[in-house]
């Protein structure tokens, strides 16, 4: 199978508290811009905005 170069591997953080969590894959070539999502946070007990960051290993 071939290898996709346009998928990247990325975290999200969240924008009130910081916890970072969700790890996930965008495609680069179909979204450049960083990604702002509404999602649960388990740590705020609410729905919040995560932001795009680097996959910390």
């Amino acid at each position: 199978m071939a290898k996709n170069e346009n998928r990247q591997f990325l975290g999200l953080k969240c924008s009130r508290c910081g916890k970072q969590i969700r790890p996930t894959i965008k495609n680069k070539k179909n979204t450049p811009d960083k990604l702002e999502i509404k999602k649960y946070c388990p740590n705020c007990k609410s729905v919040v905005v995560f932001k795009e960051t680097k996959l910390g290993k």
